[in-house]
C-alpha cells in the first residue's frame, strides 16, 4: 500500500522592515502557506494535504531562522492520526534559530484515533541570545464524537540544544495500557494534554516570564509551571480538548512574540 508523504522547508533572512522568506521546498503531501500578517513577523501555515497520517506515513519540516528574526510556525488544522495497520506514523521537525531570533512554534492539537501509533521527533538549535515558545498539545479522540482512544500509542522526544548543547529534553511515551494511562503519574483519566516550553535568552528572563505566567494561571491542579535556567515549562491536563486550551491560549498569547496566536486557532 502507498504511503503518505511529505517535506517541507523554509529559510529566512532580515532587512529593515522584518522577517522576509529566503527560501521554501515543498514535496508530497506538505504544502507551506505565508499569510500576510502585515507585520515584521513571518507567519508561516503547515498543510498536511492527506488529511491525516497512518502507519508507515512520514512527515517532515524544517525551518532555518535569521538572526534577529521573528517568525511564527503554526498548522492549518489539528494534524489527525488514524488506526495504523502496521507500524507508527512519523513526524519529524527540525529548526535552527539565529543569534537573537524568536521563534514561536505552534502547531494545532494533535488527535490520536483509536489503535493509532505516532512516532514524534523535535529537535531545535538555538544560537546565542535566541529564544523560544513552543507547544504540543495532544487529545486522545475527538469530544463530540464520544471517542476516547484508549488504545492509541504514542512515542514523543524533544531535544533542544542550545549552540549544540542540550538544554532540554522531553521523552513521552503512552502504549495501550488503560491502567498506567490512568494512574496520578500518567493521565488521572483525562484524555488531553498539552506541554508547552519556553526557551529564554537567559535565566533571569526565564524567571521573568514565570511570574507573569503565574499571574495567569488558574488556582486548578491540573495546570503547572516552572523555570530552571533559561528553561520555563508548563504542562496542562484536561478532560477535553475545549478545556485544555482555555488553559493554554492566554499562556501561549503572553509568550509568543506577537502577544497574540495565529488566525488559524481561531478558525
Amino acid at each position: 500500500m502507498q504511503r503518505a508523504f511529505g517535506k517541507g522547508g523554509l529559510s529566512t533572512y532580515q532587512r529593515t522592515g522584518g522577517t522576509h522568506l529566503s527560501t521554501l521546498y515543498q514535496e508530497g503531501c506538505a504544502k507551506i502557506r505565508l499569510p500576510n500578517t502585515h507585520s515584521q513577523t513571518l507567519e508561516a501555515v503547515l498543510i498536511n494535504t492527506a488529511g491525516g497520517l497512518t502507519g508507515g506515513d512520514l512527515m517532515q519540516w524544517s525551518a532555518d531562522l535569521a538572526p534577529e528574526g521573528r517568525m511564527v510556525l503554526t498548522t492549518q488544522a489539528c494534524e489527525r492520526i488514524y488506526r495504523s495497520l502496521g507500524g507508527p506514523a512519523r513526524v519529524e521537525t527540525r529548526m535552527q534559530i539565529g543569534e537573537n531570533a524568536h521563534l514561536d512554534w505552534l502547531p494545532q492539537e494533535t488527535i490520536l484515533f483509536a489503535a493509532s501509533e505516532l512516532d514524534r521527533r523535535l529537535d531545535i538549535d538555538l544560537a546565542t541570545g535566541a529564544s523560544l515558545t513552543a507547544v504540543e498539545a495532544i487529545l486522545l479522540g475527538r469530544d463530540a464524537m464520544g471517542e476516547a482512544a484508549l488504545d492509541a500509542k504514542i512515542r514523543d522526544n524533544w531535544r533542544i540544544r542550545r549552540n549544540g548543547r542540550l538544554i532540554h529534553a522531553e521523552a513521552t511515551r503512552l502504549d495501550g495500557t488503560l491502567s498506567e494511562r490512568n494512574g496520578l503519574s500518567l493521565l488521572a483519566g483525562k484524555r488531553a494534554f498539552g506541554t508547552i516550553l519556553h526557551i529564554a535568552p537567559d535565566a533571569d528572563q526565564a524567571r521573568a516570564a514565570l511570574d507573569r505566567i503565574r499571574a495567569l494561571l488558574p488556582a486548578d491542579p491540573r495546570i503547572a509551571a516552572s523555570a530552571n535556567g533559561e528553561r520555563l515549562v508548563i504542562r496542562a491536563l484536561a478532560q477535553t480538548g475545549l478545556a485544555l486550551r482555555r488553559l493554554i491560549v492566554p499562556i501561549l498569547s503572553e509568550l509568543s512574540v506577537t502577544g497574540t496566536l495565529p488566525r488559524m486557532w481561531h478558525l
